[in-house]
């Protein structure tokens, strides 16, 4: 795949403070999920998995062709997508993020995004691909955010943790990585500090699109 880059997608969460799936939101007619693998797809990456956990039978219920992408990729829009389900979601993301990983190519860089933080543009995303370092951060106005890039000899130590340690969180993780093998890439899009975590959040950010 291009430049050996795969996109990880975190839906795993139970929305409890959205009310419904974060990832079954209505956005201009379109399920959210599918508009932000639509703006990936307008980057340099081709694969894309989806790490999945509480609620993912009404994701296989709203879009079909996931439940399929567990067993194999499926084509959306020019991207290969996988489909993980993460059988132990009460331990977290990052337990979520582990059971991706398990799934990717060990030489691989991975662009990690939660769901609820949209996908900033193409020519500001494909910046964070073609950065080279062990971490990459895209940087809003000195705020980093997300998607953040890892490279394998990072990410794979990942696996060796216990998810059940309150301290196994991605956040805490990156903080340890030496500041030279950290890198940041500046951006215009404040999409990447965004957290659509509640509902007044979610239509404050339809009204900023409008």
């Amino acid at each position: 795949m291009e430049n050996n880059n795969i996109f990880i997608l975190l839906a795993g969460g139970k929305s409890s403070r959205m009310g419904s799936n974060k990832g079954l939101l209505n956005f201009k007619e379109k399920y959210w999920i599918l508009e932000q693998l639509n703006r990936i797809s307008s980057s340099n990456i081709t694969e894309v998995y989806i790490g999945l956990g509480y609620n993912f039978n009404e994701y296989f219920n709203a879009i079909p062709w996931l439940k399929k992408a567990q067993h194999q990729f499926v084509n959306y829009n020019n991207l290969l997508v996988k489909a993980t389900i993460n059988k132990q979601p009460e331990l977290g993301s990052f337990s979520t993020l582990q059971s991706v990983l398990r799934k990717v190519s060990s030489n691989s860089y991975v662009i990690i995004c939660p769901i609820d933080i949209p996908i900033l543009n193409s020519f500001e995303l494909n910046k964070i691909i073609s950065k080279n370092n062990e971490i990459v951060y895209p940087n809003f106005n000195g705020k980093n955010g997300h998607p953040i890039k890892i490279s394998p000899t990072i990410w794979t130590d990942f696996l060796k943790l216990n998810p059940r340690n309150l301290y196994t969180r991605l956040d805490f993780q990156l903080k340890k990585i030496n500041p030279n093998k950290i890198s940041t890439v500046e951006v215009f899009d404040r999409a990447i500090i965004y957290n659509l975590n509640k509902k007044t959040d979610w239509n404050s950010y339809l009204d900023s699109m409008k």
